[in-house]
């Protein structure tokens, strides 16, 4: 029903950015609570960030927090994450996702997302 295709991953040198897209299909996108994670080569999936259905607050991982800018257009079913000031670390594929509700709690639990993208590569050198 829903789905959700990530863009704007590459290859950057550190201390660069990347802005990455989330499209999402479905007339419902405005009412969704949108998250992306991230999970590097070897580790676990973890939260990145989340945005407010209404786009009026959001939450980062601290690992980001000051370096990451998510956002939303509900107008293009879309969701960013302008990634600055990159570091070798941010290296990961990161995953757009959508939890088909307005909740504002337990955001860095994957257990509350209903859809998955299938990612986009960032790959950030020394």
């Amino acid at each position: 029903q829903v789905r959700l295709v990530e863009s704007g991953g590459g290859l950057v040198q550190a201390g660069g950015s990347l802005r990455l897209s989330c499209a999402a299909s479905g007339r419902a996108f405005s009412s969704y609570t949108m998250g992306w994670f991230r999970q590097a080569p070897g580790k676990e999936r973890e939260f990145v960030a989340a945005i407010r259905w209404s786009g009026d607050s959001t939450v980062y991982a601290d690992s980001v927090k000051g370096r990451f800018t998510i956002s939303r257009d509900n107008t293009k079913n879309t969701v960013y994450l302008q990634n600055n000031s990159l570091k070798p670390e941010d290296t990961a594929v990161y995953y757009c996702a959508a939890r088909n509700d307005a909740g504002w709690y337990a955001l860095n639990l994957q257990m509350y997302y209903d859809y998955w993208g299938q990612g986009t590569q960032v790959t950030v050198s020394s």
